[in-house]
Parts: structure tokens; C-alpha cells; sequence
């Protein structure tokens, strides 16, 4: 059984990522980020999950969705989505969640960013659950598009190892690799 992260965080970030063209763009949320992201949040414990886009559209389209599912015919005809939906919080930068989950949790905040790309200075799964153990929050930020920019990975406190296959083909889903990560972290 999956030990809760009760002090660790997700955040699907839309802004700084990268496109093909290693450019630093916004991205588009989509409607499966939100519903599978937020679904593998509650089944491993974790705290809360924040979509973050600065685009007013996406906030509109994001809002909307989950008041559909936890508000609306989606929340009644499918309680455990409405119960994995309630998590999500939308803000508009990732310095916003930092300030509301600080806030919240009265207590220093670590950002631990995520990439497909390989860099000698990551920790692994297995560690960041023994840092889980402090009295920090802890933030995993996620790319969409092509990846958080190097700026942005640069920011944050740690970079978690990369989720490597057999092979040289490394371009997973974001939902595939929050799931991924929270089972490597949350289990043994």
C-alpha cells in the first residue's frame, strides 16, 4: 500500500515550457491533463494539484471543466472524478501556487522540477521520499509541450532523475509520467 504524500504537491505548469523548436512558448491545457493528473493525485495522497497557465482563456476553460465535474451533472454521475477534481487549483504563475501553499501550510516550500532530459544533478524517486520526511511542502512541477524551460528547472531547488526505458525513445505523456513518479515515490 502507497504510504500518502500528505506534504508533497503537483503542479502542471503551461508556462515557461519549451516547443519542438526549443523555444520558450505557453501551452494549451487539455482537458485529459486535468481529469487523469488529478486522478493519480488522489489515489497517491498527495495534497493538491495546480494547473498553472497565465492565459485567461485557459483559466476560463479550466474552470469550467472542473466546476462541470465538481459542481455540475459530472459530479453526480461520477463521484470519485468530482472527489479527484476538487484537488485542482488554477493559477495564473507558479510563484502564485508557491505563495498559497506557503500560506496554507505554514512552512518552507521545495521545488523539485521534472524533465525528460538528462542532467548529472538529480535525485532519484527513492530520495525525494526520504525528503518527503521533513517538515517541508514540496511542489513537483511538470511540463507540458516539450518540457519546463532550463530557466524555469533552474529555479527550483531540485531536479528529479529522469524516467528512462530500455531504449533511446524518451517522450512520455505528462499523465503517464505523474503517474509514474507519484508510484515511485509513494511505494517502495
Amino acid at each position: 500500500m502507497a504510504a500518502p504524500a500528505d506534504n508533497l504537491y503537483l503542479a502542471l505548469v503551461h508556462y515557461p515550457v519549451m516547443n519542438r523548436k526549443n523555444m520558450e512558448i505557453g501551452s494549451a491545457l487539455t482537458n485529459m491533463d486535468l481529469h487523469d493528473i488529478a486522478r493519480a493525485c488522489r489515489t497517491f495522497g498527495v495534497r493538491g494539484y495546480y494547473v498553472v497557465t497565465p492565459f485567461e482563456d485557459q483559466v476560463e476553460l479550466a474552470d469550467q471543466i472542473i466546476r462541470h465535474w465538481t459542481h455540475g451533472k459530472g459530479g453526480e454521475l461520477n463521484p470519485s472524478r468530482k472527489e479527484a477534481l476538487e484537488m485542482i487549483r488554477v493559477t495564473r504563475t507558479f510563484e502564485q501556487a508557491l505563495e498559497e501553499i506557503e500560506k496554507k501550510d505554514n512552512r518552507e516550500v521545495v521545488t523539485i522540477a521534472t524533465s525528460a532530459r538528462d542532467s548529472g544533478d538529480c535525485i532519484t524517486p527513492r530520495e525525494l521520499k526520504t525528503r518527503l520526511k521533513n517538515n517541508a511542502s514540496h511542489v513537483l512541477a511538470f511540463g507540458t509541450a516539450w518540457g519546463l524551460t532550463e530557466g524555469f528547472i533552474d529555479s527550483c531547488n531540485l531536479r528529479l532523475a529522469p524516467i528512462n526505458g530500455p531504449g533511446a525513445y524518451n517522450h512520455l505523456s505528462v499523465r503517464s509520467a505523474a503517474s509514474i513518479y507519484l508510484d515511485r515515490i509513494t511505494n517502495d
